[in-house]
């Protein structure tokens, strides 16, 4: 009964570019009535995502109900940001009835998950299922090693290797905390791809957890809602790279900003962001483009030179037509270049 009585919060796992805004927009426009609450954490001060689920106009979840922390990674800063911004929520004159919790692709969940144990929200809140968001056709690829063993004997025989890959390592930790795994992007994969990639992911989980096949985020929030996995007590079943750390660091990931003037067409900015992003191996962008001419602006997301676009909403009258695009990658990036290739300079 007590598990009952806290409010239920769902936190959204994934890498870089796996789609787990575009789930949670989702949710967002098919729960109906319910009344839900979202933390959204973004990797920088970029404020893309809080951008994106805001401006879905889902009366049952208003401004006050979208909080943003882009202090840093959410694992890292939970006493700082995390716990404050579940008190501020809970204490809304009509308080969320469901929380989701978006974190950033380079969050741990586990320390996240751990924090629900903090005396000061432990009676109030609980864990009811942590969401791993898996890019299939990024996986497909070959961009991670799926087999910790093989990957070790790898680096073993090539001692050029980096010994130590954070990517991969959060990539594993967000599978191994789940509950339920979204395998994400399949009308871009074969039907082999799906099986292949499914099979890999159950085989590296120790325990069983379902996995879910989508396009675009596209799943009954029914079945996303409602897990009552408790997770904050289950942390025995969640091993993790990261079990014997005090704590982990991003500082092999930077994050900038490019402003984007008004461009003639999508295909203009969409082809120049492409050809960028294969140049300087680029793992993630996200943002806004104005197109001159129309009233909507125009929404970007892509994974390394893999790009998808659509208009999302319409500029608001006091609102500047201005094109933003948060560009994420590993250490050493050429931001100068980079922003001149994207602004068309």
């Amino acid at each position: 009964m007590t598990t009952l009585a806290k409010v239920p919060c769902s936190i959204v796992t994934g890498f870089l570019g796996a789609g787990k805004t575009t789930l949670v927009r989702h949710v967002l426009e098919n729960a109906g009535d319910r009344r839900l609450a979202i933390i959204v954490n973004e990797f920088g001060d970029v404020g893309i995502d809080g951008k994106i689920l805001k401006g879905c106009g889902v009366e049952s979840c208003t401004g006050e109900r979208i909080v943003e922390l882009s202090n840093g990674c959410i694992c890292c800063t939970v006493a700082e940001d995390f716990v404050p911004a579940l008190e501020a929520l809970l204490a809304l004159d009509s308080p969320p009835e469901h929380i989701l919790i978006e974190t950033s692709g380079l969050a741990l969940p586990k320390p996240l998950v751990q924090a629900f144990n903090w005396p000061a929200i432990a009676s109030r809140v609980t864990v009811d299922g942590v969401i791993a968001v898996v890019d299939g056709a990024a996986v497909a690829a070959g961009r991670f090693a799926d087999d910790p063993n093989a990957l070790a004997r790898q680096r073993a025989e090539d001692q050029s290797l980096d010994h130590d890959n954070p990517l991969e390592e959060v990539y594993e930790d967000q599978l191994l905390c789940a509950d339920l795994i979204i395998l994400n992007k399949i009308d871009i994969m074969s039907e082999g791809e799906r099986e292949r990639v499914s099979g890999e992911i159950k085989e590296a989980i120790p325990r069983a957890v379902k996995v879910i096949q989508t396009q675009g985020g596209r799943l009954d929030p029914t079945v996303l809602l409602g897990i009552g996995a408790a997770a904050e007590k289950d942390l025995a079943a969640r091993p993790s790279h990261h079990d014997n750390e005090a704590e982990h660091d991003h500082d092999d990931f930077e994050t900038f900003i490019v402003e984007i003037p008004s461009v003639e067409s999508p295909d203009d900015i969409i082809d120049r962001i492409a050809r960028t992003a294969k140049a300087h191996d680029i793992l993630r962008v996200k943002g806004f483009a104005d197109i001159k001419g129309k009233p909507m602006r125009l929404l970007i997301q892509g994974v390394g030179a893999r790009l998808q676009h659509q208009f999302d909403r319409s500029w608001r009258p006091d609102e500047p037509r201005n094109g933003r695009l948060v560009v994420i990658g590993q250490k050493g990036l050429d931001r100068e270049t980079i922003s001149r290739s994207i602004a068309g300079d």
